[in-house]
């Protein structure tokens, strides 16, 4: 019998499909069949890049600047995974490439510098290049390590400008290599559970949506820096509220408003925005009110449907992420989101399978992102046609 579509019979469901987890941890965790098969734009289709044949051994994987990032999460991530390792590293500081050597047991021939990087071409034991650099360098390293013959993973945002997503997309279609963003929340029950419920109209058809994203980031910093990270807040976690937005809903926007807060810390913020607020329009006139800021700390989701509200806080965290909804809790696991998210994309390497969280997908924030910019220093509402 065919359960009715209530919001307790699809926490059962979902719940059910996740009923192969022991203790919530990574190894037993399997996402629910309607995440594999489509995400909510519907980018079901394969790639066209050749297979690497499945011998049994990991993926390697290389990471393109060891900072925070690739230190604290996507390293500690790679010792969980199932389908790849890490085999190799590139950057730009000898102390650091020491220590990583030790650490990870990692061999002279697999460590590079930002100058020899394309000598990656000749090393068969990374498939995969993982680009973790600031922002306007992404394209570069992308591009390289696509005309190297290397699969890749860039970290969000895409790229600085719509016109270098669109270069990086073409290099890798070029060069027949796939092409994946570092968008972790697809990989996470909380967050694809909320993809669920605005799909089914699980609570009713979604009416509002509420996004905020933001921290009160140290001084001195590469994101400060214009030239580095493209902007400001909204180029760094501003751009989970607008996935957020969309994969609630599941349409793409058609238009948004936006405007600048007010800047409280001239020094630390003398190159880029301190905060910025915007409205995404939906077609049904679903409305997505969203804030980021890199001076107050903020993290979470929530939407209003027609028969209650579910949310997330904090929504976008790397651990600890938690919901409710108008029916109570949401009680699903805690997963390393790292671990799934190059895990995934080594099993699309390995059966041509075009990543859920595709290039396609960075050029299309990115198109919104600059949008955004444009809505805020006008002032005038911004048509989205080009999505």
């Amino acid at each position: 019998m065919k359960e009715s579509n209530t919001p307790s019979s699809s926490r059962r469901t979902f719940l059910r499909q996740l009923s192969g987890t022991v203790g919530g941890t990574l190894l037993s965790f399997s996402l629910p069949a309607w995440a594999v098969s489509r995400s909510p734009q519907g980018w079901e289709e394969t790639g066209d890049a050749a297979p690497v044949q499945d011998t049994g051994r990991k993926l390697g994987i290389a990471l393109v600047g060891l900072g925070n990032y690739s230190t604290h999460q996507l390293a500690p991530a790679l010792e969980q995974t199932k389908n790849c390792r890490l085999a190799g590293i590139v950057t730009g500081t000898p102390a650091k490439a020491e220590k990583w050597k030790r650490k990870y047991n990692i061999p002279n021939r697999s460590v590079y510098n930002y100058q020899n990087f394309d000598a990656i071409k000749d090393n068969p034991d990374i498939d995969i290049v993982y680009v973790v650099l600031p922002n306007s360098m992404h394209a570069e390293f992308t591009i390289r390590a696509a005309a190297a013959g290397k699969h890749v993973i860039c970290e969000k945002p895409m790229a600085i400008s719509v016109k270098e997503c669109e270069q990086m997309i073409e290099a890798c279609q070029k060069a027949d290599r796939l092409l994946s963003i570092g968008y972790r929340l697809h990989f996470e029950p909380h967050n694809l559970t909320m993809m669920e419920f605005g799909k089914n109209n699980v609570y009713g058809a979604v009416k509002k949506v509420q996004a905020r994203d933001g921290m009160d980031i140290e001084p001195n910093v590469w994101r400060l820096d214009k030239k580095l990270a493209g902007g400001g807040p909204l180029m760094d976690v501003g751009i989970y509220c607008v996935q957020a937005a969309i994969y609630t809903v599941g349409k793409n926007p058609i238009a948004v408003t936006a405007r600048e807060g007010e800047k409280t810390d001239l020094k630390r913020f003398s190159q880029v925005e301190q905060s910025l607020l915007w409205q995404l329009e939906f077609p049904g006139g679903v409305l997505a009110d969203c804030e980021t800021s890199y001076a107050k700390e903020m993290n979470m989701l929530r939407v209003d449907a027609e028969r209650g509200w579910y949310a997330l806080e904090p929504a976008y965290a790397y651990k600890g992420i938690t919901g409710s909804s108008s029916q109570g809790k949401l009680d699903l696991p805690q997963v390393n989101q790292q671990a799934l998210q190059m895990d995934d994309f080594a099993t699309c390497v390995r059966q041509n399978k075009k990543s859920r969280v595709p290039g396609e997908m960075g050029l299309r924030d990115v198109r919104i992102l600059t949008a955004i910019y444009e809505a805020a220093s006008t002032g005038v509402r911004i048509e989205l046609n080009n999505l």
